[in-house]
């Protein structure tokens, strides 16, 4: 599932695209929204709030969840109106939004709805601080994580209403780097505040990045110290990583890939 990181980027670049310019036409592929017309309409901005991406026009939002399979193409629109050639199948779009200049198309989108202003806000009540955001707030952070104290802080972390924008991937590399196993509970992690700087810093470090990376240099070895890398050697230690499954009922609903997690059972305690 996409992270913080990856939506953050496509918010950005659909921002770069899109902001300031009108809407010749707006194309929504769901029933709920098949009647929407957003056309002559200017896009204000585009901003990410943890895994939601949200298209705003200043009285209503177009805010889409990417889940599994979504993500979001921008293509450039040449000045005869020719067709424009998409790089995914078209029966996979839900939603087409086209300039003058620029056509955006969400495909294989989890969740796509047009709210008011009241609406967004309820929407997103629920979300806690986001690393990537302006109000980003460590503290709020670990009230929240510290309010469920024996909760394990693998689940904790993966918990929007905690941190809004770590996921499955990131979760795993936080806790190899903090030397934490991720079934602790988060009363009994010695550092929860070095956890919340981890989780930061990942997440800004690869939110302009094509290709994610926790362990240095994206161009060089492996991505990753331990996500996806069960039964491979620690790069640390060389003990044999283990891959497991850590999560609970609420949110294994989300994707059965959120119960897997990676760690090592040697650097980790």
């Amino acid at each position: 599932m996409p992270e913080g990181d990856t939506v953050f980027r496509q918010a950005a670049v659909l921002h770069g695209a899109l902001a300031g310019r009108e809407l010749l036409t707006s194309d929504f592929r769901v029933p709920a929204y098949a009647t929407v017309d957003l056309s002559g309409r200017a896009v204000e901005r585009v901003i990410a709030r943890g895994k939601h991406l949200l298209i705003e026009f200043g009285d209503v939002t177009v805010q889409s969840h990417l889940k599994m399979e979504g993500t979001w193409h921008v293509y450039a629109r040449d000045s005869h109106g020719g067709r424009v050639q998409w790089r995914r199948p078209a029966h996979t779009a839900r939603c087409v939004l086209r300039t003058a200049q620029h056509e955006a198309v969400g495909f294989s989108l989890g969740e796509l709805h047009v709210l008011t202003p009241a609406e967004e806000r309820e929407k997103l009540a629920h979300l806690g601080p986001d690393p990537l955001g302006p109000d980003w707030d460590a503290d709020e952070a670990a009230r929240r994580l510290l309010a469920s104290p024996r909760r394990s802080i693998g689940v904790a972390l993966l918990d929007q209403r905690n941190l809004a924008g770590v996921g499955n991937v990131f979760r795993s590399e936080i806790c190899f780097l903090a030397g934490v196993l991720p079934s602790r509970p988060v009363a009994d992690v010695p550092d929860l505040a070095r956890v919340i700087r981890l989780s930061e810093k990942l997440l800004q470090v690869n939110r302009l990045r094509s290709r994610r990376c926790t362990t240095g240099d994206p161009a060089a070895g492996p991505p990753y110290w331990v996500y996806g890398r069960g039964s491979r050697p620690c790069m640390r230690c060389g003990t044999r990583l283990s891959r497991g499954e850590l999560g609970e009922a609420e949110l294994r609903r989300a994707a059965v890939a959120d119960r897997v997690i990676y760690f090592c059972p040697s650097c980790q305690s």
